[in-house]
């Protein structure tokens, strides 16, 4: 059987050099991850070695989970431990990735121009709300939504889509990751996002004790957060679901 390819086109150049690099960061980075391996880098293309597999769905969340907390852990042990989540990380040829706060801050201010948020109060209290989470051990986020995973016959997970890289703290890719299953399948029950936190967590600790302490409050932050960034995407990309109806402010319960 000869060999199957995939391969995914950019506009420009810089966006191509971007994505691989990023590839190359998480594969040494965060080995537990396992990425498709990249064949050829392009002028406007990258090609990967072809993954059959299905995307992420509500029932693989518990091992997702353990998987990210593990990735996570890994990177921070490797890398990211001295970063600041206020400060875009360099890779070792100098360039950088984006920081935790800036790149959020510009997509909530344009989510008001968009009218995803009421009005400037609603748009000062989710700004508050990422500064008050911009605080603990670094990770990394990678956009862990259900269909940059795929899960082969066997069982075993890839990660696909390394077109976004900024540094995020421990738990908000989760949160990601939680946020666009409920968008594509619908609610989650409690429980199992109760048991995905724990096994996070526990995977992440495994790495160093101070990594597995993303409470259920800290990780519904990250939810209020998601349910913003996401909005303009809500109808496309298979998110047929909305969630939360209506973000959390400050002073609610």
């Amino acid at each position: 059987m000869r060999p199957r390819y995939f391969t995914k086109r950019y506009e420009a150049p810089e966006r191509v050099a971007s994505a691989a690099r990023h590839h190359a960061w998480l594969a040494q980075h965060a080995r537990p991850l396992q990425l498709p391996v990249l064949t050829v880098i392009g002028p406007t293309s990258l090609t990967y070695e072809w993954v059959d597999g299905r995307p992420a769905r509500p029932k693989d969340l518990l091992a997702l989970a353990t998987l990210l907390g593990d990735a996570h852990g890994a990177a921070w042990t490797t890398d990211l431990r001295p970063s600041s989540l206020n400060t875009p990380h360099r890779f070792r040829d100098g360039i950088a990735f984006g920081d935790y706060t800036g790149p959020r801050q510009a997509a909530l201010r344009r989510r008001l121009e968009q009218g995803y948020l009421a009005d400037r109060g609603a748009l000062h209290a989710m700004l508050t709300l990422l500064e008050k989470t911009a605080e603990g051990p670094t990770a990394f986020y990678k956009d862990s939504n259900p269909r940059n995973f795929l899960i082969t016959e066997a069982g075993d997970i890839y990660t696909v889509d390394t077109d976004d890289l900024t540094l995020a703290p421990m738990g908000y890719d989760l949160a990601k990751l939680i946020a666009t299953l409920i968008l594509t399948h619908g609610p989650l029950p409690a429980p199992a996002i109760d048991s995905a936190l724990r096994a996070y967590n526990e995977a992440a600790e495994r790495h160093d004790s101070r990594l597995g302490t993303t409470d259920r409050r800290r990780l519904d932050d990250f939810l209020t957060l998601h349910a913003v960034l996401t909005a303009p995407y809500v109808g496309r990309n298979g998110y047929r679901y909305s969630w939360p109806p209506r973000p959390r402010t400050q002073g609610s319960a």
